[in-house]
């Protein structure tokens, strides 16, 4: 649109004929004679604003970098000034002169943006301005006053206060509700709606039996009490938490992050109140005192994609994670679009990119690293034990403080018994702790400049030539140590051939430069043929192993993750078990395991290689210059950790004690005396055995367990700053931690951090908390939220279908405790959730998308709770409660065609037994791959957060539901158990079968569709034995082998047929 100055040169009199043409056209129309026009009068967040934001906020919104001819339409008294609009007078303003125009070139919106007004649209603005172009704040930004309960007619329909608001709209619209569905139907539909899971026969007989008046409430109570309803509702807030197993990014490793899936389940079957999940979600780890269970539920914002990518910019990705997380909260609390102000202002919503960038403030704090290191527990994490061993773990604390004192003690005492020691020492004492059983090779690497070294090789001395290149240094065991410079040392052709199960250990000193370099230690592998063999590996001052047979989707690799010290002697050792597993891997330093990185865990072939061992590189590169190396060992065995520990301290110990007393250092005394107290002091051994034994049972209940991905703040809080254009580089204003001015202040007396935010949600005045998080549980049952745009309550947004229904039930969530059971027992003990869903012609015509509620809930089920039912109907489903994710039945490839080479990813391994039959909420979600079936049925794939799944009906949906392996075997065990338990009789048996798909017995109509059916499967399977093999032979269960394969063929068919039902397939 363009200013008022533009067009002051136009004469009066074409923009009357504007308005006369607009007058007969509207005549011509009925837009002023329409009696629904009459009866109802003009809102502007009903009738006008959908029509402004569609068509106009873009150019003429709240967004300046976007905004033409400086004109905006979203506020009155701008667009009063720039006289766009002249209330009372249409024939003034230059709205209507633009909306109207016949010149396409000059005509608003312009043909560039895609937008048309239809003519009920364009008289619906000229209407409003002759009504006096009233605004109103968006409806969504108001706080929610609890409305009165409406007057109706038919009072005798009304079951909640619920009912009052639905029938008030139907009755205003000239519909009728629907009749109440029958018992059976609303027994399985609200078991569907509740737990996730079909009714069991014996639930639903005795709530068609029950005559009393609160039926239908005790069966609510006790759907309520099951631990199926955490497992469904919990099911959708991981939706909402992009909750997955997987990094999600490059590599998309595993993370072990099922704890936060276990901690939603058991809060949504305590009835946490949701103000309390809200904060413990946001904020569980900066409560006051936080529980465990309060900073696992803090995991939240950890599930967030993350990456471990080489050519990444750690800052770039840094604002990446703040802004999902802002996005993320945005969406789940708020309802709003927050991320469409990350480059500019928003288009729609009365949000500043400055706005943006304080709320992601609250963000921005986190001490997670940007990089996940491909690992399953990036830090910070939590050990999480098992239920049944959190007790004890919790009273070994003041027990492992009190042994820690005890040895502390002992410590501070011992110095004078040591003293006398020292002065009588020998230095054999220390040759005696070093086995020599395994001994492989032992390179003492001290003998000075030479053309030879000499080494021993199981128990004999070789001369072995040393490279010309080599130069030597000050040693640490010895006078001289050699150092590597352009190539290796010196290669032994009869050392290091080892096969992947076979055990070995290697041990050395190194003193590695501050450059950071890649190379080997020692290695004997052949490089140049897939990298066969295994090396003892410094990368980047970190040390470790790789066991190859090809790499790398053939290998292990494992690599510490504490660095070596620069410039200074270190003792280095990895152990090997022999088993092909990266975790049959340790990494020590100076004697110590330390926590590695696994980058490769898939060794399954030899690691035998024709190349000799080489000192200081692999066989032909990899090159550790300008390290030094001394005494080195290859042992064939794994070294305990005691021996490792001895192999660190011993020959320096020995030099030490052989010195005079004034050239000890202070530092090697200390060190000595603490070698003496672990090994000869007996009253400190005494203590010390008591605490290890402790920490022992402590490692093992850690062991048990999982971890659990937490955040944690910052000591010194980040600095955050608006970012130009969204780019991290890019920075201006510094901002601190602050909300959308559109929203309510924030407290002072809050902190200005994730509590702080977390509180701020639930202040009494907030409009929006409430209001999205009825609107979810309201689509949850219903199919389509009350605001259709469940994630969008802003001005490019869906209007509420029932406004004073949300408000009521927002109202009165938050003021009955935010009990979400309650809440729950609401909506489905209403007579509008009770409504059968049976559609008329007028009801199809009046309200064919059910936004009326002129009828019960029907659409299909999610893509969980088809699995689900399926397996519960057929008597498989595995009801246990929480635990790791599984991997049930998946076409093959479907991983390894996404996956990099070295995720540990890459390869789906199906699980086995009770693994294929857990409910779907456990199954193993990877985010590059989520679950074949359950994608093709819409389920997302936890890369964002998602507040609403789209529902699509595909032929590929079918073909999932008639053929995958998990759907026949279901129905495989659906019709053995109606064969072997119900009966002999056709009838018999398929009433089973239906009590357990549909909650109902079959109509004489369709037993006489299912009886022909039946029989032409059975003369088929009869005919083809083999195809009948085949088909029962489907699944890992076995069929029951009492049965005639052909019938039990038959009967499997019938039972794949009838779970592909419409009506099975829908709630």
């Amino acid at each position: 649109m363009v200013t008022r100055s533009d067009t002051t040169t136009r004469s009066a009199e074409p923009f009357a004929r504007i308005a006369a043409v607009l007058l007969l056209t509207a005549a011509a129309a009925g837009w002023f004679t329409g009696a629904a026009q009459a009866e109802r009068p003009l809102e502007y967040n009903r009738d006008i604003r959908p029509v402004l934001a569609d068509t106009c906020f873009k150019c003429h919104g709240p967004d300046s970098a976007s905004r033409e001819a400086d004109l905006r339409l979203d506020l009155r008294q701008a667009a009063i000034d720039s006289g766009a609009i002249v209330p009372g007078d249409p024939d003034s303003s230059m709205m209507v002169e633009r909306i109207l125009e016949q010149d396409p070139d000059s005509r608003m919106p312009p043909a560039q943006s895609h937008k048309t007004l239809s003519d009920a649209q364009k008289q619906l603005l000229v209407r409003w301005i002759r009504e006096g172009a009233e605004y109103q704040p968006h409806w969504s930004l108001v706080p929610p006053q609890q409305p009165g309960l409406p007057e109706v007619k038919n009072t005798a329909w009304i079951r909640t206060p619920i009912d009052r608001f639905i029938l008030a709209r139907l009755e205003s619209e000239g519909l009728t509700p629907a009749p109440e569905a029958d018992r059976r139907t609303l027994a399985r539909r609200v078991a569907l709606d509740l737990t996730g899971l079909p009714p069991s026969p014996e639930l639903v007989e005795a709530f068609v039996a029950d005559a009393s008046p609160d039926a239908c409430e005790k069966l609510v109570d006790q759907l309520l009490q099951s631990p199926a309803w955490g497992e469904h509702r919990g099911r959708y807030w991981l939706d909402y938490a992009r909750y997955a197993d997987t990094h999600g990014i490059h590599f998309d490793n595993f993370r072990e992050m099922w704890s936060y899936r276990q901690w939603v389940i058991e809060a949504m079957n305590r009835n946490m109140p949701f103000d309390q999940f809200t904060v413990e979600n946001l904020a569980g780890d900066l409560l006051p005192g936080a529980t465990l269970d309060q900073r696992i539920g803090s995991g939240f914002n950890r599930c967030n994609m993350t990456t471990n990518e080489g050519g990444i910019i750690d800052e770039e990705y840094a604002v990446l994670y703040a802004r999902d997380r802002t996005e993320t909260t945005s969406q789940v609390w708020l309802g709003l679009t927050v991320g469409c102000a990350v480059c500019h202002e928003h288009k729609f919503d009365p949000i500043s990119q400055r706005e943006f960038y304080e709320l992601s403030a609250f963000f921005n704090n986190t001490t997670q690293p940007v990089r996940d290191g491909n690992v399953k527990d990036t830090p910070p994490v939590l050990i999480v034990p098992r239920s049944e061993d959190r007790e004890r773990y919790d009273s070994l604390k003041p027990l492992l403080a009190e042994a820690k004192q005890k040895v502390e003690a002992r410590r501070q005492s011992a110095r004078p018994d040591f003293d006398a020691w020292l002065s009588a020492a020998s230095p054999d004492v220390f040759a005696k702790e070093i086995s020599s059983d395994g001994l492989h090779l032992h390179a003492p690497l001290d003998q000075g400049a030479g053309p030879a070294a000499t080494v021993i090789v199981d128990g004999q001395p070789r001369q072995v030539p040393v490279d010309a290149s080599a130069e030597w240094q000050p040693g640490h065991t010895a006078a001289q140590a050699v150092k590597v410079s352009s190539r290796g040392v010196a290669e032994i052709a009869e050392a290091g051939d080892f096969e992947a199960d076979m055990p070995f250990s290697a041990a050395a000193w190194v003193h590695l430069p501050a450059n950071d370099g890649n190379g080997a230690i020692a290695a004997r592998m052949d490089d140049s043929n897939g990298y066969t063999g295994w090396d003892f590996w410094v990368e980047g001052r970190r040390v470790g192993t790789h066991i190859i047979h090809k790499w790398s989707d053939d290998a292990l690799k494992v690599v510490s993750r504490d660095q070596v010290p620069a410039n200074e002697w270190t003792h280095v050792a990895f152990t090997y078990d022999g088993s092909k597993k990266a975790a049959g891997v340790k990494i020590y330093i100076d004697g110590q395991e330390k926590p590695a990185n696994v980058q490769a865990d898939a060794l399954k072939g030899t690691i035998r290689t024709e190349v000799p061992l080489k000192i200081g590189q692999r066989h032909r590169g990899s090159v550790l210059s300008g390290a030094a190396i001394q005494d080195l060992r290859v042992i064939r065995r794994v070294l305990p950790p005691n021996e490792v520990a001895a192999l660190a301290r011993s020959t320096r110990f020995a030099a030490v004690v052989a010195r005079p007393a004034d050239q000890r250092t202070d530092a090697e005394k200390n060190e000595l005396y603490q070698w003496w107290l672990a090994s000869l002091d007996g009253p400190y051994k005494h203590a010390a055995d008591e605490l290890a034994r402790l920490e022992r049972e402590h490692r093992d209940i850690e062991a048990r367990g999982t971890i659990a991905h937490v955040m944690e703040e910052k000591q010194e809080p980040a600095k955050a700053y608006v970012l130009f254009r969204g780019a991290y580089d890019q920075r201006r204003d510094e901002v601190t931690p602050g909300v959308p001015e559109v929203l309510p202040d924030f407290p002072q007396d809050y902190p200005r951090n994730r509590l702080g935010l977390a509180r701020w949600l639930l202040l009494p005045d907030h409009p929006l908390t409430a209001r999205v998080t009825v609107n979810r549980f309201w689509q949850e049952i219903f199919g389509t939220g009350i605001v259709e745009t469940s994630g969008d309550f802003g001005v490019a947004g869906r209007m509420p279908s029932h406004p004073e229904l949300l408000d009521w039930l927002a109202v009165e969530f938050r003021e009955t405790g935010w009990d979400i059971k309650r809440l729950f027992k609401l909506i489905v003990t209403s007579a509008a959730y009770r409504q059968s869903a049976a559609v008329t012609p007028e009801k199809l015509e009046k309200d064919p998308g059910n936004r009326l509620l002129s009828r019960g809930p029907r659409f299909r089920m999610d893509a969980e709770m088809v699995r689900d039912c399926a397996l519960a109907a057929g008597g498989l489903l595995v009801r246990k409660l929480g635990g790791p994710s599984v991997k049930p039945y998946q076409p093959p490839g479907v991983w390894e065609a996404i996956a990099m080479n070295v995720s540990n990813t890459r390869s789906y391994e199906q699980g086995t037994g009770e693994d294929l039959y857990r409910r779907s909420l456990y199954t193993f979600w990877k985010r590059q791959a989520p679950p074949a079936s359950m994608d093709l049925l819409n389920a997302p794939a936890r890369e964002f957060c998602v507040v609403r799944r789209e529902r699509t009906n595909t032929p590929l949906q079918a073909l999932v539901t008639l053929n995958d392996p998990q759907f026949v075997e279901a129905a495989r065990h659906l019709a053995q158990s109606a064969i072997r338990e119900s009966g002999k009789g056709f009838e018999d048996r398929i009433r089973w079968v239906g009590l357990r798909l549909l909650a109902r017995d079959f109509r004489p109509e369709e037993l006489e569709i299912l009886r022909r059916s039946r029989d032409e499967l059975a003369a088929f399977y009869k005919a083809h034995p083999g195809e009948a093999r085949l088909l029962i032979a489907y699944g890992e269960s076995k069929a029951d082998a009492g049965t005639e394969p052909a019938e039990l063929a038959a009967w499997t068919m019938l039972c794949n047929q009838l779970m592909n039902l419409d009506e099975v397939l829908n709630k």
